[in-house]
């Protein structure tokens, strides 16, 4: 019984972990895209923002996981915990990066693109940004496993 309180006790601590990156990872798309990104998606109801704000909360689950993975060592839980909050604010940094890289990229202003819905159906560049989320987690989470 004591094995398994303290398996819950870790899984408790390496979630708050994980939603601490993800807010960060919040926080880094707010800066990204136009607006306040908690009043676009749930106020206004926009289908290109929750289309990228949920590749991008998939993708920093994807490095958490992988970070708790690669964490697993000898030095113990504290080094374990701070080691999966470094490699996940890198991908959450990488993934900003390479965001910010594409808008640069693209015609016109990539965020303003992923928030133009018409009739009712999200931009294909948000698609085309979750997408670049999620492919960004899986070369990190490689990276760090």
């Amino acid at each position: 019984m004591a094995e398994i309180l303290e398996s819950a006790g870790t899984a408790v601590l390496y979630g708050l972990v994980g939603f601490a990156v993800m807010a960060a990872g919040f926080v880094a798309l707010d800066w990204v895209t136009p607006g306040k990104l908690f009043h676009v998606v749930w106020t206004e109801r926009n289908r290109g923002a929750a289309v990228i704000l949920a590749g991008q909360t998939l993708a920093v689950g994807l490095v958490i996981e992988q970070s708790i993975r690669a964490s697993e060592s000898e030095l113990g839980l504290v080094m374990g915990l701070f080691s999966t909050l470094l490699y996940g604010l890198a991908g959450v940094v990488v993934m900003t990066l390479a965001s910010l890289v594409v808008g640069v990229l693209t015609p016109g202003r990539l965020g303003a693109a992923v928030l133009d819905d018409q009739d009712g159906r999200p931009h294909p560049a948000a698609w085309v940004q979750a997408a670049l989320y999620l492919g960004t987690a899986f070369m990190v989470g490689a990276a760090v496993s």
